[in-house]
């Protein structure tokens, strides 16, 4: 099982809020995959293409059952990724998710995936314009 150790976790939801030292602090410390998570939840195809070439293959397939591919949250389920797929439920409003999390000493998993939900939710209301929609975003 996928897991972090709790400063990288908390470091991770402070990057979903847009803390530049977080981001500084996940590059210093060799976790690049994190701070591409971010960008590869909000759809930008580049981030997305890194966990795949660089073979974080558990985090990309929690990217796309955040956004509901059933064979991506199968995947995680098969490789016993329990924790990211009940983050992945949890984004998606499945609160038994959260409960699972938390009575499987994983609430820091269950915070940060609040946190990206929080994050897609201010993401979709800022809207997006004609050149933004679809499944993947323009570069930044």
């Amino acid at each position: 099982m996928l897991l972090y150790p709790k400063e990288v976790i908390k470091k991770t939801e402070a990057w979903f809020e847009d803390d530049a030292q977080a981001k500084k602090w996940l590059e210093n410390n060799n976790y690049e995959e994190l701070m591409e998570l971010k960008d590869a939840i909000g759809r930008y195809p580049k981030a997305f293409e890194f966990l795949l070439v660089n073979k974080h293959l558990v985090l990309a397939a929690f990217v796309n059952a955040v956004w509901e591919d059933t064979k991506a949250f199968q995947l995680l389920m098969d490789k016993k990724e329990f924790n990211w797929a009940a983050m992945a439920n949890l984004i998606n409003g499945d609160e038994k998710a959260k409960i699972f999390l938390n009575k499987n000493n994983l609430s820091l998993y269950a915070n940060l995936a609040l946190k990206i939900q929080a994050k897609i939710r201010r993401d979709l209301d800022k809207g997006t314009g004609l050149f933004n929609s679809g499944p993947f975003k323009l570069e930044k």
